[in-house]
């Protein structure tokens, strides 16, 4: 796992190339965005360790085994450092699958942790210099970061940047899974409508590369997307 630096404050690692986390510089240290699957809490504590910043907080997307899979091993290694979720998906981590009124009726796609969450997060909620954002679909509680200082979105797995920049809204068979693994794609494909309306600089995602100045690409995956959900119906 090699750390990979993108502009002031964000750093990407990578696990087999295809699974990211990243580390947030903030003035007390790092924040970490997603842990990856099972046994990358070494690497990612020597990566941390390489920055030369205490990882103070640990943040999850959205509750999926390649995003929280090393969240008890980083938790063992990292005790005092803040667990942050969102509400919503801090049930599907908790082993709740029900749905609420008013959303898709089908359980959702979930893995389980016994970490317990020190902060629950709803949309708009501020960690750090990263501003929360609600991106439901891939999970019912999924949410993306916005870096208020330079406009950095970490969206999680609202979009995947393998090949062409995609939401998870559209299936595309060169590279399905995050679609597959989507519990809504109606909602997913609203999500990522909101987030293209962020005008990210810079858009980095749970599958595939960091993308610099992503806009129109953003926007090209939502019209796919909507042409691609619209002959289901």
């Amino acid at each position: 796992m090699h750390p990979t630096p993108h502009g002031a404050y964000l750093t990407h690692l990578s696990q087999f190339r295809f699974i990211n986390q990243y580390l947030v510089q903030e003035d007390d240290g790092l924040t970490l965005i997603d842990t990856g699957a099972r046994g990358q809490a070494p690497a990612i504590l020597k990566a941390a360790a390489s920055l030369g910043a205490p990882i103070r907080r640990i943040v999850i997307t959205h509750a999926h085994d390649d995003h929280i899979g090393s969240l008890d091993a980083l938790h063992a290694a990292l005790p005092d450092a803040e667990v942050l979720i969102s509400a919503r998906d801090a049930r599907l981590m908790g082993g709740d699958l029900t749905t609420d009124e008013g959303e898709l009726q089908k359980p959702p796609r979930a893995a389980r942790a016994q970490t317990k969450p020190t902060r629950l997060l709803t949309p708009g909620d501020r960690v750090g210099s990263l501003q929360s954002v609600a991106a439901p679909g891939h999970t019912p509680g999924q949410l993306a970061f916005l870096d208020t200082r330079d406009g950095t979105l970490i969206a999680g797995d609202a979009y995947q940047t393998f090949v062409q920049v995609s939401t998870s809204a559209e299936l595309r068979w060169r590279s399905p899974l995050p679609a597959l693994a989507t519990w809504d794609r109606a909602t997913a494909l609203a999500s990522a409508r909101t987030l293209a309306a962020l005008h990210p600089t810079r858009l980095a995602v749970g599958h595939g590369p960091v993308v610099l100045h992503p806009q129109q690409a953003m926007s090209a995956a939502v019209e796919r997307a909507e042409r691609q959900l619209s002959k289901k119906q």
